[in-house]
């Protein structure tokens, strides 16, 4: 359904094509230099050959940091899209000029000419995903066009791999001779930038309104500009951090595409350039898939606990590409690093979007790219060094394996609590599937008290799931202190309470309301044993009613009779069944329900959706 209300967006369709020809059309030349190396060197000085090509892609992004998030904070991004295009065209008729005339070094210094045109495309293009879909659809936007660059990527490394492979062969004499080989290749290049011309002067004009904002070359080149974008771009302490995780994680991926190749060629004894590349581009089919399942899982806020999993995912991996001995066994590795890195990518940059007002937004992408390509281009001057005092593929690896611990631990830190309730999420989705009814009459801000039936163990996972804002739910005394419960729900924010001494529970419940923060109670007092709705106790009236904010009561349909619930299944073939789970919320009752009443509430609440 969110999907369909995507893709109903106006210039959704044509922003697609863009960045997917884009995208495209550089990889295409990228690969071709690539490949070129790979058939012609071997050892140290393939890897430095091949650290130097992706160092060209990084540097246009370092220089261009402060003109680029100008341009795209004082322009509209769909114009500076289209005149990036423009440029994309002359520069690869120059390439195709090279190609024909067999200027290896030339078209390998164009590599760096295309980045430069991509380096003032990326921040218009990325943030032009907020200004086209809006906050609503933020994450599932990143999430499409992460997936339309992988796939552009990936389809890029496939289609000139195998013209480059079927032309080439091992007939050659020298990496000139390739170049006139492949040569009629430019054109294709061409026609990519010339298409992607044409969509992007059809992309509509999304700027609200123009900025006023002016460019000084001279406090460019003094620096003035770098000093005062990076003050931007730390100035919120979670933008920063989200963006050197995305950082360490580009650099990694950055040393294993330099290194894989030479790895595949002499550990691995493969020459074919379409294996080699195949089995990275399957990271890109990776990707896309880490990016579905990062936009399911975002539904209802940008769930930041799917970075630390997606870290993880890729130390692993990193660690474990050492030892494999097998092409297949290879390209299931890279596969799973893109699903992980998907994970861990569009969460991220939906969050630094999220986080960056409009009027800087510009600016901060650019300071990303620009933080992210300092670091991408280090990681991989250090691979040319350590190449060449002998280091191979194998240790690089393990070294960047270190490197994965230190982003894991990095993320972890930052986002524990929601890595935990990730992890939740995806556990019992694969038991439950979760409608959710109402969510419209939850405030984003200021207190919330929710109120509703208790049918399972897992009730406080099925109402926290759709909010973005931690719960904090009353639990009975006596399991709140068991020795391996108690360190959890202590970190959970958890409010124990006895039947016999309940004020002082009631109390707290006071004081985070008042403090502006969202608490659940079960009326009910324990887990149903019939799925009725029983008897509400009268507790929750001790609570007072000066606190900023509104109760919410709500009723959940459909885990009564599951494995969570006191109720014993008879049906025993509905045991591996996916579980609907219903959950629907009212709108704000007052502050001084009784409790009879709000039991009539929720009953009607419970009645009125039966009926449908």
């Amino acid at each position: 359904m969110a999907s369909n209300k995507l893709f109903a967006i106006t210039g959704i369709i044509n922003y697609i094509l863009v960045v997917f020809l884009n995208a495209f059309t550089d990889l295409g030349h990228k690969i071709i230099i690539q490949n070129t190396v790979f058939k012609v060197y071997d050892g140290e000085l393939q890897i430095i050959l091949t650290a130097i090509v992706n160092a060209l892609i990084l540097l246009p992004f370092i220089l261009m940091f402060s003109p680029s998030g100008f341009l795209a904070d004082r322009f509209s991004k769909s114009k500076i899209m289209e005149y990036s295009s423009a440029f994309a065209v002359l520069i690869t008729l120059l390439i195709t000029l090279s190609y024909y005339q067999g200027w290896f070094f030339v078209a390998f210094g164009m590599t760096f000419l295309l980045a430069l045109q991509s380096a003032i495309y990326g921040p218009a293009k990325y943030g032009y995903i907020k200004e086209l879909v809006g906050i609503k659809f933020i994450t599932a936007g990143n999430g499409l066009i992460q997936a339309t660059t992988t796939v552009a990527i990936l389809s890029g490394i496939i289609f000139y791999t195998v013209l480059f492979e079927g032309m080439v062969g091992d007939n050659f004499v020298s990496k000139e001779e390739i170049l006139t080989i492949i040569a009629p290749l430019g054109w294709l290049l061409v026609a990519g930038s010339v298409l992607e011309w044409f969509l992007a002067s059809k992309l509509p004009n999304k700027m609200k309104e123009k900025s006023q904002k002016t460019f000084d070359f001279k406090r460019y080149i003094r620096g003035v500009y770098l000093r005062k974008n990076l003050k931007i771009i730390t100035r919120k302490k979670e933008v920063f951090e989200a963006i050197i995780a995305l950082s360490l994680f580009w650099s990694i991926s950055q040393v294993v595409l330099a290194v894989f190749g030479e790895y595949a060629k002499s550990q691995l004894g493969v020459t074919n350039t379409i294996f080699v590349q195949g089995v990275m581009a399957l990271a890109g089919i990776g990707i896309v898939v880490g990016s579905i399942i990062a936009s399911k899982f975002s539904k209802y806020y940008i769930n930041t606990g799917l970075v630390a999993l997606g870290s993880i995912g890729i130390t692993v991996i990193v660690f474990v590409v050492p030892l494999c001995t097998s092409m297949n066994l290879m390209a299931l590795l890279f596969m799973l690093f893109g699903v992980f890195a998907g994970l861990l990518m569009v969460p991220l940059n939906a969050h630094i979007q999220f986080l960056s007002p409009r009027v800087h937004l510009g600016t901060v992408l650019a300071g990303s790219n620009f933080v992210q390509n300092i670091f991408m281009f280090t990681f991989l001057a250090l691979t040319t060094v350590f190449a060449y005092f002998g280091m191979n593929g194998e240790s690089l690896f393990y070294l960047m394996g270190f490197v994965g611990i230190y982003m894991s631990l990095m993320v972890i830190r930052r986002y524990k609590v929601m890595t935990v309730w990730a992890i939740f999420e995806m556990l019992f989705k694969t038991r439950h599937r979760y409608n959710y009814v109402g969510l419209e009459h939850i405030p984003e801000n200021g207190a919330v008290l929710f109120l509703g039936n208790h049918v399972s163990w897992i009730d406080w996972m099925i109402l926290q799931l759709p909010i973005k804002r931690r719960i904090s739910y009353m639990m009975d005394r006596d399991i709140y202190h068991k020795k391996f419960i108690r360190p959890v729900v202590r970190a959970g924010e958890v409010i124990p309470v006895s039947p016999k001494a309940s004020k002082d529970a009631f109390k707290e419940v006071a004081q985070r309301l008042d403090a502006g923060k969202v608490v659940a109670i079960y009326p009910e007092g324990g887990i149903s044993k019939t799925g009725e709705i029983e008897k509400f106790y009268s507790g929750f009236e001790m609570i007072g009613q000066n606190y900023d904010g509104v109760i919410i009561p709500y009723f959940i349909d459909g885990a009564f009779g599951s494995i969570f619930s006191k109720y014993k299944l008879t049906n025993r073939k509905k045991l591996f069944r996916r579980r609907e789970i219903n959950v629907y919320f009212s709108s704000p009752v007052p502050k001084d329900i009784k409790a009879d009443k709000l039991r009539d509430i929720i009953i009607k609440l419970k009645e009125k959706y039966e009926t449908k």
